[in-house]
Parts: structure tokens; C-alpha cells; sequence
């Protein structure tokens, strides 16, 4: 099973160094390291360099924003299952990628998708919530729920099949695409019950209240494109459903 891995970056030398190392130090697993760089200007470029040929493919242009680099490492990836690190994230142990892979080797998994912890920026150590996931049922995508992005994985097929992420929805289209894959393709998808990626606390959709009454909106705009009729209170359901994670220490 050979996967490739996915890393968006623009000015953050100080922990795309942490997110590299993570990816690169998984064993098992036939690995294509692929990092999108939006031409920092802050020495990103110079600490992802130390890695050589580490990396597998390495684009450093402007671009429009997160989305829009990470479409451009979807349309070089090469290897059968696709996943995304984000450069402020980093994967939680060395057999995360097999862990996966393992999984993905079923025919009948077109997917996996696994928990994630949100961590202090200053105290990696420092546990801020904790998303367990549960166990899968496309259903619940009615109710508010969704797997967290960054632990997803999906086959190749499904991208070139089904399309890239909609860049027009900004903070809610990895959203539009989970609902997109898994709600109106029917994706087949595993769940695989343990902590796969370590998030450091922040993020754009969070960033202000301007920008979570953005994504709430583009949260009910992600079913009506894809010819879905958008769940009765999905905006008050979905962020309710994060409640339990300030529970889990």
C-alpha cells in the first residue's frame, strides 16, 4: 500500500520542521512526502531544504490560500491513498501510516478516519480537547457530526472520480468534500479507534466570529451543491457536537 502525504505551508519555519520529521519518520509504509509551499518569506523554505530529497515533491508559488495548495499537492500526488498534515500538526507516533495502510489494504475500505488531539502551541505535552470520532455511520452526518479532517484518508481514485476540494467554500471546504465523498459517493469508510494526529490550538474557521459565521453558512451550502438537502439546525448541531472534546483531558 503506498500513500502519499500532503502539507500545505506558509510562513510557520517554526513547526513545519516538527510536521516533516513526524511524516518522515513512519515505518512501514511506502511513503511520497509532498509539501506545498506558498513562497514564505519567512525561512519555511530554507527549513524544509534540510530535508533534500526526503521530500518527495516540493512546489514553493503563491497561491490563494490553503485549499488552493492543497489542490496543487492533490494533483501531484502519485501514490494510492492520500492524506493531509497540516504544517502546525504533526502524526502522533511512528506507526501511525501503518496503521492505516493496514486497514486500507480491505478492497471494501475506500477510506479511514481516526481521532485527534488538540494541543497547547507552547506545550506539545499539554492536552487542550481531545475528538474521539466514534464508530462510523453516515448517518450521523445529519446530526452535525463529521470525522476531523486532517485524520482522514481517502484513495486517489476518489479525488480523480469526485473532484478536488471547492475552494469558493474557504473555511468549510474540507467539510463540503467529506460530505461530498462520504454523503453522496457513499465512500466506504473504516474507523480506526486511537489518536492519529496532534493539533496545535488555532485555526482559521475558529480564527474570529466573523469567520465561524462564515463556515457556518458555507456548512449548509456544502449539501445544497452536491444536491442535498442540508440537516434541519446544522448550525447550532455541529458545534454542538465538538461539546464532549473540552470533556476528554
Amino acid at each position: 500500500m503506498k500513500i502519499s502525504i500532503i502539507t500545505a505551508v506558509y510562513n510557520r519555519h517554526e513547526t513545519i520542521g516538527d510536521a516533516l520529521r513526524s511524516v518522515l519518520a513512519q515505518k512501514g509504509v511506502d511513503l511520497e512526502t509532498i509539501v506545498v509551499d506558498g513562497d514564505s518569506t519567512d525561512g519555511t523554505s530554507d527549513v524544509i531544504s534540510q530535508f533534500g530529497d526526503q521530500v518527495s515533491c516540493s512546489i514553493r508559488e503563491p497561491d490563494t490560500g490553503i485549499y488552493n495548495a492543497l489542490n496543487k499537492g492533490l494533483r501531484a500526488a502519485t501514490r494510492d491513498v492520500i492524506g493531509f498534515l497540516h504544517a502546525d500538526d504533526w502524526l502522533a507516533d511512528e506507526n501511525v501510516l501503518a496503521d492505516v495502510t493496514r486497514l486500507m489494504a480491505d478492497p471494501n475500505v475506500d477510506g479511514v478516519y481516526a481521532d485527534l488531539e488538540y494541543v497547547d502551541a507552547n506545550d506539545r505535552d499539554r492536552v487542550h480537547r481531545r475528538w474521539v470520532s466514534g464508530v462510523y455511520d453516515v448517518r450521523k452526518f445529519r446530526r452535525g457530526w463529521m470525522p476531523p479532517h486532517p485524520t482522514v484518508y481517502l484513495r486517489r481514485e476518489f479525488y480523480d472520480q469526485f473532484g478536488l476540494f471547492n475552494e469558493d467554500l474557504r473555511t468549510a471546504a474540507d467539510y463540503e468534500l467529506l460530505v461530498r465523498m462520504m454523503v453522496r459517493h457513499k465512500a466506504k469508510i473504516a474507523y480506526l479507534p486511537r489518536v492519529t494526529v496532534k493539533m496545535r490550538v488555532g485555526g482559521a474557521s475558529n480564527a474570529s466570529l466573523t469567520n465561524r459565521l462564515n463556515a457556518n453558512r458555507d456548512d449548509r451550502q456544502a449539501w445544497l451543491i452536491n444536491g442535498l438537502k442540508p440537516p434541519i439546525g446544522l448550525r447550532f448541531t455541529k458545534p454542538l457536537r465538538k461539546l464532549p472534546q473540552f470533556l476528554r483531558r
